[in-house]
């Protein structure tokens, strides 16, 4: 068999041309690998003054435009000031700023401020609230493929997440993905900060597109009930942009490498059933897709719709019984979520069972929480799950070109990145056999 380096040469060279259908996956694997004890939960202090900016960090509006989110204690200005030339800032932009409160708890200055128009595969460098004692840099997206996600669910701040977040910097990338579960905070708002703090080198430098899990629900009946208070202040996403505004933080959807990759982002703890307002959006999201011009179309979500692992098992049914149907009538290439503590892949499914022209579900909850992993998975293996391992690690996916992407997961092995599991996936748009008028049952 041809290594991954052979193959991806492969790829490259034959973008132009239809390719042959990589190698099969092998047979279902559960991994013997046992993972060492738990670390310790960090706690990153703030080491600037009250107008210092902190927690800094970035996502993507539309296609040429970021947001820049960041906290001071004190009253500052919400403006960022930026250009391509590290110390020289010839544009600037003003936004907004607001504060929540949680309990006894009340936050700092939560200053958000979107920039642009910015040109594709371009490093600015920028500075927040006229802080003239930090400099700080990112690099936009391309505007074409090839494009390269990391994809890292359940991170949390312990020991085995500022690992993981080695790993991902070390390798260059363009986007991360995060579905649900991120600073483990759990009704003690401080968490949040520091969290901020902890993720703030990578989530200042790369956007960070993240969708909401169970641990940012927070609701307290009666004393707070309002839910998503502290996630929807500090991690506004663009769900009132583009061309299918959702109309809530919770869901949302957006376009990379100059739309040829449509990245869905699913809310697990909002309604979903049919009829519901996220339903109807799903439903209008994907008919808009022109998978002629889309080659990828990839959804995250919080609790997965296929998990062979005794944690959360079923948790994820009554989502997939609302929305599978739409998602494969789409033919949404692939499915990434979180919410169990550990890896596993499964081959494309549907409906329960193996389908050709249904996504690859991957479950990818391992970034470093404070919980723990989920160590015990159903025996027999099903045969639908591919490969399966209880350990910490991240995800990344190489969208290489129109009809192939490459999805490596690396086991953080006792603060080493090791490729654990490697897989090829074809493009559903290029399939003939997934694209006929009479298979399509989304509309």
């Amino acid at each position: 068999m041809a290594s991954v380096a052979a193959l991806r040469l492969v790829v490259l060279l034959a973008a132009a041309v239809p390719l042959l259908p990589p190698p099969a996956a092998s047979l279902a694997v559960t991994s013997t690998y046992v993972r060492p004890t738990a670390r310790a939960t960090l706690s990153v202090l703030h080491d600037g003054d009250g107008r210092t900016p902190q927690q800094v960090h970035i996502s993507a509006v539309g296609s040429d435009k970021m947001r820049v989110t960041w906290i001071t204690d004190d009253d500052a200005p919400a403006t960022v000031e930026y250009g391509t030339v590290s110390g020289e800032y010839p544009f600037s932009a003003a936004g907004n700023t607001t504060t929540y409160s949680y309990v006894l708890y009340h936050s700092g200055n939560i200053h958000d401020v979107v920039i642009g128009p910015l040109k594709p595969s371009t490093t600015y460098f920028y500075r927040c609230s006229n802080d003239t004692s930090r400099e700080l840099s990112f690099r936009t997206p391309p505007a074409s493929l090839p494009f390269k996600f990391v994809v890292v669910g359940d991170l949390g701040q312990t020991g085995w997440t500022a690992s993981t977040l080695r790993h991902v910097a070390a390798d260059d990338y363009d986007m991360l993905l995060l579905p649900g579960d991120l600073s483990y905070a759990d009704f003690y708002q401080p968490r949040w900060d520091t969290f901020g703090r902890l993720v703030e080198p990578l989530a200042s430098a790369r956007p960070w597109m993240v969708t909401e899990g169970n641990h940012e629900v927070e609701r307290i009946p009666v004393i707070h009930p309002r839910p998503f208070t502290a996630y929807d202040a500090r991690w506004r996403m663009p769900h009132d942009a583009g061309a299918s505004p959702s109309g809530s933080n919770l869901y949302y959807s957006f376009d990379v490498a100059g739309g040829a990759v449509h990245v869905v982002m699913l809310g697990s703890y909002a309604g979903y059933a049919a009829g519901s307002a996220q339903h109807r959006w799903l439903r209008r999201d994907l008919a808009g897709v022109d998978r002629a011009k889309t080659a990828f179309v990839v959804a995250l979500v919080h609790a997965p719709w296929y998990n062979s692992n005794r944690a959360h098992r079923g948790e994820g049914d009554a989502m997939r019984a609302a929305m599978e149907e739409l998602l494969y009538g789409a033919r949404v290439d692939a499915v990434f979520a979180g919410h169990v503590h550990a890896y596993e892949r499964f081959a494309r499914v549907y409906g329960g069972g193996e389908d050709a022209c249904g996504p690859v579900h991957v479950t990818v909850g391992d970034g470093g929480n404070r919980e723990g992993l989920a160590t015990r998975y159903v025996d027999p293996q099903p045969a639908a799950s591919a490969f399966r391992e209880a350990s910490f690690g991240h995800g990344r996916l190489e969208v290489v070109n129109a009809t192939h992407a490459l999805w490596t997961w690396r086991r953080n092995d006792d603060d080493e990145a090791v490729v654990a599991d490697e897989v090829w996936i074809t493009s559903l748009a290029s399939n003939p056999a997934c694209n006929k008028k009479d298979s399509i049952s989304l509309y």
